[in-house]
């Protein structure tokens, strides 16, 4: 089985116990070489000092190459486009250019009188400066507030063609679900990389309850499986044991990149690296 390069998503800490809890994380991860690590923004942008201050800590202590989420909600273009400048300023040359998820209590999103309308208008914006490499966000099951599975390849198509460079998906639960959209995109004359998103369960229960508020499909024997592991106090075994074999299929699939959300708690992440053959290569250096 051919190793696969990989990546990892960590998001911003909103406390002292967090801010360990990420730096263990970190170090747990960085040996494993991954060619970039990405920090996310909070729904609304709510974390968005928190996700620069991450992203500056993670770039000058880590050693890692990071690349900085930003979206378009709650903010104007001028206030958006500043705020990547300062990323560029620190050195940070990767950005995930999201639309972005509505402020809690507001059930769906609204453009900022002076923003962004949406993704593409942030990504046409981001890449005219020359200072980034862009990732976008990709649905292999239909976005929920799309019309339809054509339209949301319509939409990457247009975000990739707007000078993103690569995207990487929301998860999912079976291998058949990613190669049934990268079909559909390379019909489509998408020829950019489309990273696939893995999601190691942690917590059965809060996955269950975000795949399906972002509209992923949840098999029925997942959740049989899940439902009966829990009774049975091995959740984290299956989780390890099905998020590999995922892995190991889409690998056997053609699939070379791999992009995990670790959700800052590492061990599953690491244990199904360690599975697929990624091991430690470096130690993270220290910081001063």
């Amino acid at each position: 089985m051919t190793t696969p390069e990989i990546s990892f998503e960590f998001f911003p800490p909103q406390s002292l116990a967090a801010s360990f809890r990420l730096w263990d994380t970190v170090q747990t991860l960085a040996p494993l070489e991954p060619r970039f690590v990405s920090v996310t923004y909070g729904a609304g942008g709510t974390t968005r000092e928190l996700t620069r201050d991450a992203v500056s800590t993670l770039h000058n202590s880590s050693g890692l190459s990071v690349a900085a989420h930003l979206t378009c909600v709650n903010a104007s273009r001028q206030e958006t486009l500043e705020i990547a400048d300062g990323f560029a300023k620190a050195g940070v040359k990767d950005i995930v250019a999201l639309r972005g998820d509505p402020p809690k209590g507001q059930d769906q999103f609204v453009p900022h009188p002076d923003g962004f309308a949406n993704s593409v208008e942030l990504i046409e914006a981001l890449a005219s400066t020359g200072k980034f490499g862009i990732r976008v966000g990709a649905y292999p099951d239909k976005h929920p507030e799309a019309q339809d599975f054509a339209a949301d390849i319509d939409w990457l198509k247009a975000k990739l063609d707007a000078g993103a460079d690569e995207a990487l998906t929301q998860f999912f639960f079976e291998a058949e679900t990613f190669f049934r959209f990268r079909d559909a995109c390379a019909k489509a004359g998408i020829d950019k990389p489309i990273v696939p998103g893995i999601l190691p369960i942690e917590n059965w229960k809060g996955a269950r309850n975000f795949a399906r508020r972002c509209g992923t499909h949840i098999p029925v024997w997942v959740e049989n499986a899940f439902e009966k592991a829990v009774r049975d106090d091995r959740e984290d075994l299956l989780a390890t044991a099905l998020c590999t074999e995922l892995c190991s299929d889409l690998i056997d699939g053609g699939v070379d990149k791999l992009h995990f959300y670790t959700l800052n708690r590492p061990e599953l992440t690491r244990d199904v690296c360690f599975a697929l053959g990624i091991t430690p290569k470096a130690e993270l250096q220290n910081v001063a």
